[in-house]
């Protein structure tokens, strides 16, 4: 039996703020709060342990690092592309230069606290 990945803990400086955002992106609920302050949000009606892995929002007042190591990817699953992206910056994203980009049409985003994440073109069946 292989591993699978149920949850992905993003450190943000506010955690609501990024709870709500997320949850507006991926039409996920709040799942549950820990005394530290870390939300965690996932799937309406599966939450932790379902299909789709849940995202644990954890406060820290460190700053960004230099080079992100790990960011989130998103597919549209009832629009196209732009309608998403629209929606996207009407949510609060914002677009970010990385420079020139590969033959695949995505755009480079960043959530409300600079969280960079990729909008890909390929519209993908809903779970």
């Amino acid at each position: 039996m292989a591993c699978r990945i149920t949850e992905l803990v993003i450190d943000v400086v506010d955690a609501e703020r990024l709870a709500a955002f997320w949850s507006q992106v991926l039409g996920y609920v709040e799942l549950g709060r820990e005394d530290d302050g870390s939300i965690e949000i996932g799937p309406p009606d599966t939450g932790f342990g379902g299909p789709q892995l849940t995202l644990v929002l954890s406060p820290t007042s460190d700053p960004r690092p230099e080079k992100l190591r790990l960011h989130i990817d998103v597919n549209a699953t009832d629009r196209d592309q732009d309608a998403e992206l629209e929606r996207l910056l009407a949510l609060g994203a914002r677009p970010v230069d990385v420079g020139p980009g590969g033959e695949e049409s995505r755009h480079v985003l960043a959530d409300p606290e600079g969280n960079e994440f990729c909008l890909r073109h390929t519209r993908v069946q809903p779970v």
